[in-house]
């Protein structure tokens, strides 16, 4: 097992980065057709900020950059692709969830005892725990984060960012273009790796002109044909045809 080298100031400071960023999105405000609005960074902060100082709390070779919160995934957990069993029993992490202010009836917060699956997050995670072993081998040198912690739904439809009216959106992006970059500019990435085409561009814009190289894989989406087909073959073959992985076992 590899053992994480943590640095306390380094994770300070992202909890610290997380909290403002949640702190700026507060003010902002989502018209129809979006009926809610949770974030998970304030009823889920506890296990939210347990990742970050856990698992955040060293320089990475390879970030992974979701789009945004899944309702089984992070609006239960706080946790980015965050499938209940893979946070609780491979990362070992496990706190008390509240319930967002305005909760939608269609898709309650059950914290850690949601029974539902997240299946994004379940490929996601279940890849890199076949890989790698255990969870401290994969976080020694990755760490997953999401590009916006807002999770946006119509009536029981989630919605993502970028379908969010233009006036909307912009605002929002500006957000997180400028925390995410915050972020890589404390953890010191190689790689910057899109779960899919759109989270992938939009960290190039959130990163321009840091020394990183940019690249995706397919999101796990259980929406996405191709991800039905074998997800974990296809990410991790456009992992080593990359070069940020290779052939050999971790």
């Amino acid at each position: 097992m590899t053992t994480i080298q943590a640095d306390p100031t380094l994770a300070a400071a992202l909890v610290d980065a997380a909290r403002a960023m949640s702190h700026q999105l507060a003010g902002l405000r989502f018209s129809a057709p979006v009926s809610h609005v949770y974030n998970p960074l304030e009823y889920a902060r506890a296990p939210a900020e347990a990742y970050l100082t856990r698992y955040a709390a060293s320089r990475k070779r390879v970030v992974f950059v979701g789009m945004n919160p899944g309702p089984f995934g992070m609006v239960q957990t706080g946790v980015p692709f965050g499938e209940i069993a893979a946070v609780r029993d491979w990362m070992g992490l496990e706190a008390p969830v509240e319930v967002p202010p305005a909760q939608n009836p269609k898709r309650p917060v059950e914290g850690f005892a949601c029974a539902r699956s997240e299946v994004s997050g379940r490929r996601l995670w279940g890849l890199f725990a076949e890989r790698f072993g255990a969870a401290d081998n994969f976080f020694a040198e990755h760490l997953v984060a999401n590009y916006c912690p807002l999770a946006f739904f119509d009536g029981g439809r989630n919605l993502t960012p970028d379908k969010l009216a233009a006036a909307e959106l912009q605002p929002l992006q500006a957000i997180c273009d400028a925390h995410l970059r915050r972020m890589l500019e404390l953890l010191e990435p190689e790689w910057v790796i899109g779960v899919g085409a759109w989270a992938e561009g939009r960290a190039r814009i959130a990163a321009d002109g840091l020394p990183v190289a940019f690249g995706r894989v397919l999101h796990p989406s259980p929406a996405s044909p191709a991800a039905n087909r074998g997800w974990a073959a296809a990410a991790s073959r456009q992992l080593r045809e990359l070069g940020v992985w290779d052939d050999r076992p971790a």
